[in-house]
């Protein structure tokens, strides 16, 4: 029982963490696959831990953080990992929970939602930050970026407690914005 929230909450981090970059949790997990015990992928996720996916991720990582800190290039990269990043989500989600009874469709559609939500909140608040700051800012945020979706990935492998944790407080921070703003 244990091992099933774990892999729950793991799953919630790193399909989290690939609304903001796509390649970075699935690097990490394919690298904590291959040369660790901490994630054990069944098939047919086990082919994110082969030598050449994980070069073709390191690859696709470069290119994504090169052009994530270009204003204007930022936004059509934001463009086309609308359909990237929410993928990745879908991917490790189910790689997550692949070994517990979750149905791999309903694994794949959680996924998928939850790092599209992620992504949408990122494509939509790029551009305020290139107008507001002409440009200068789109580094910065895409550093900081990157390193919150490195860190949810390790932390959600390490101890997705801290996950679930991070989860309960968003879900009571709405609850009491919600209750407040009716008042």
């Amino acid at each position: 029982m244990i091992t099933a929230i774990s892999n729950i909450l793991t799953a919630f981090g790193l399909a989290s963490a690939s609304g903001l970059n796509a390649y970075i949790p699935l690097l990490i997990v394919a690298l904590t696959a291959r040369f660790t015990d901490l994630i054990k992928l069944h098939p047919p996720f086990d082919i994110l831990a082969n030598e050449w996916v994980i070069g073709a991720l390191i690859v696709l990582l470069a290119i994504e953080m090169i052009v994530d800190k270009i204003p204007a290039a930022d936004t059509l990269n934001d463009l086309i990992q609308t359909f990237v990043r929410p993928a990745a989500g879908a991917i490790l989600f189910a790689a997550s929970t692949n070994a517990l009874d979750v149905h791999p469709v309903l694994a794949a559609i959680l996924g998928l939602v939850l790092a599209f939500g992620v992504h949408a909140v990122k494509a939509t608040a790029r551009p305020v930050v290139t107008a507001s700051t002409g440009g200068l800012g789109n580094a910065f945020v895409s550093v900081g970026e990157d390193v919150v979706a490195a860190s949810v990935s390790v932390v959600a492998i390490i101890v997705p407690l801290i996950i679930g944790i991070v989860l309960a407080v968003i879900a009571l921070w709405f609850v009491f914005f919600r209750r407040r703003k009716m008042v």
